[in-house]
């Protein structure tokens, strides 16, 4: 009767875990896309730019030269694009900010 008892509450204590998993889960998604919905220009503080561009930088050969354009371009901007590579729509300023030659200036 005892092991019976024990084995109810446990499988309790397993459902109320999994229930607060997926709301934890639902609040993370919900919360990655309401961030990535204001990345428009002046959405980010300036204090910011180190943190998101390192994000933005992480998957690249060549870091250190994309973290002194990236940092240069958010701290003008206040904005850096979201993902490793491209998204630069979603930050005007950042897409159309050219370098002498009218390349891309920020990464």
């Amino acid at each position: 009767m005892a092991m019976a008892r024990f084995v109810g509450v446990m499988l309790l204590v397993l459902l109320a875990i999994s229930m607060l998993e997926a709301q934890v889960s639902s609040a993370t998604d919900t919360q990655y896309h309401l961030d990535s919905s204001r990345n428009g220009s002046g959405s980010l503080k300036s204090y910011q730019c180190p943190s998101q561009c390192s994000r933005r930088c992480s998957q690249t050969q060549y870091h250190k030269p994309c973290m002194f354009f990236c940092q240069k371009c958010c701290k003008k901007c206040l904005c850096v694009p979201p993902g490793y590579y491209g998204n630069k729509g979603v930050c005007p300023c950042y897409n159309n900010w050219k370098t002498k030659e009218g390349g891309p200036k920020c990464p």
